[in-house]
């Protein structure tokens, strides 16, 4: 809005604020319709059913949910919508969430998602759609879980793996700096255990409240400025809309199991045990580099929780990956996976990522091509993608015979907002630019 509005500009505030007091908001929150195919102990797995006229074709997506997080980080609104994207494509789209986490849960470790959940509904899911393999797509420390389950079990029928906002370099994510010193008194009390060993165990876990305090201090800046933006935003619903979703999803955080939040404190942020692409579990050890099918990885380019570098970190681990692709994206943590910019970047590019790798378009390509150079038509019209390794990008496969569709002016709309970490993409901005630096 103008610092002096316009007549248009108050009349769309006075509706927008009308519509929030009276009717107590502008964002759509019906949730997409799903039907629960399997479940088990803190296992839950959902199929989007799919929407009127619109026929449901090709391989499944399974949305993996992090710890702690609610499940509509996938279908936060109508219109930011990851879940409903991907339906209303004709996309056969699953999830898998863990309900709520109590007392009794506090037992349970992380072998139980790695060993357990994650693979379990990777099956389900692909025995429902017909024996398909699955187009595994991770936010956060859902994308840890499923990279982990993916290098421990390499007979799961998966297609491909997305990994959205997941910091495996933990000394490089800036929030933890400040709690280094903190970390490291660890043994400070009796018994050899410090003190938020102690209170954990104590409490079972991590409680509700202190992970919504935990994701509101990543966002503490947004936080303080929060009341000024609406103010400023008053005349833009779509603008209004989002803060009330994430409002939503910010007060539907879930408990830690203790066992587990225990496993993440001592290894993940004070060992930092993912930085080398191993993890001790149990009595073997998960290597990242055992990964073979292809691994698309997402950074959010302004994200507290999960920075570009930590991000970023895994792809030199994927050593055994067909192909691995590292793209930057606008947004926060959140933002990134459901954010507005996200319509016309992460998510155009995770259309092309799953059409890439499809089964129907690995089996249109001629008989004798090796993986190295294996690029179906479609996907190579829309972009060349590259081998993430630090060097020069450079068009992997070589091109395509096939002559591009006509770009829409839907199409052009979206890529204006898209930023993208191949320079071979077509989009670019002064945020992208800046980005390459």
């Amino acid at each position: 809005m103008d610092r002096i509005p316009k007549p248009d500009q108050v009349v769309s505030a006075a509706s927008n604020v009308a519509q929030k007091v009276l009717y107590g908001g502008l964002a759509d929150l019906r949730p997409m319709p799903r039907t629960l195919i399997d479940e088990g102990e803190l296992r839950e797995v959902y199929h989007y059913r799919p929407v009127a006229k619109v026929k449901e074709q090709g391989d499944p997506v399974l949305l993996v949910t992090p710890l702690a997080a609610p499940s509509i980080c996938y279908d936060l609104r109508r219109g930011c919508s990851v879940a409903e994207h991907l339906v209303t494509s004709g996309r056969p789209t699953y999830l898998v969430e863990y309900g709520e986490v109590s007392f009794k849960n506090r037992n349970l470790g992380m072998e139980h998602w790695i060993e357990e959940v994650v693979p379990t509904a990777i099956r389900e899911v692909s025995a429902h759609a017909g024996g398909r393999p699955v187009h595994v797509v991770g936010w956060s420390l859902g994308g840890i879980f499923s990279l982990l389950t993916t290098a421990d079990g390499p007979d799961l029928p998966i297609a491909s793996l997305t990994v959205v906002g997941s910091p495996f370099d933990v000394s490089l994510v800036p929030l933890v700096a400040p709690l280094r010193p903190l970390l490291n008194l660890g043994l400070t009390l009796g018994g050899g255990k410090g003190a938020i060993t102690r209170t954990y165990q104590l409490m079972g876990g991590a409680p509700k409240p202190l992970v919504k305090w935990a994701f509101q201090l990543s966002s503490f800046q947004k936080l303080v400025t929060k009341p000024l933006a609406v103010a400023t935003h008053l005349d833009d619903a779509d603008f209004l809309a989002q803060i009330e979703a994430v409002d939503r999803f910010t007060e539907n955080m879930i408990a830690y199991p203790g066992r587990t939040f225990g496993q993440l404190y001592h290894r993940f942020v004070k060992a930092n045990a993912l930085k080398g692409g191993t993890f001790e579990l149990d009595d073997r050890t998960i290597d990242i580099g055992s990964i073979k099918v292809p691994v698309l990885v997402f950074a959010g380019a302004t994200d507290g929780i999960a920075p570009v570098a930590a991000v970023k970190a895994v792809t030199p681990l994927l050593k055994g990956s067909r192909e691995v692709r590292f793209e930057i994206v606008p947004g926060g943590h959140l933002g990134m996976l459901t954010g507005r910019a996200a319509r016309g970047t992460t998510w155009t590019v995770l259309d092309e990522w799953i059409d890439q790798w499809s089964t129907d378009a690995q089996a249109e390509e001629p008989a004798g091509t090796t993986s190295a150079t294996k690029r179906p038509a479609k996907a190579a019209a829309k972009a060349k993608s590259t081998k993430a390794k630090g060097t020069k990008p450079k068009a992997a496969g070589g091109s395509s015979t096939k002559a591009a569709a006509p770009r829409t002016p839907a199409d052009e709309a979206a890529s204006k907002d898209a930023i993208g970490a191949n320079p071979s993409r077509r989009y670019s901005s002064q945020g992208s630019r800046s980005l390459a630096r």
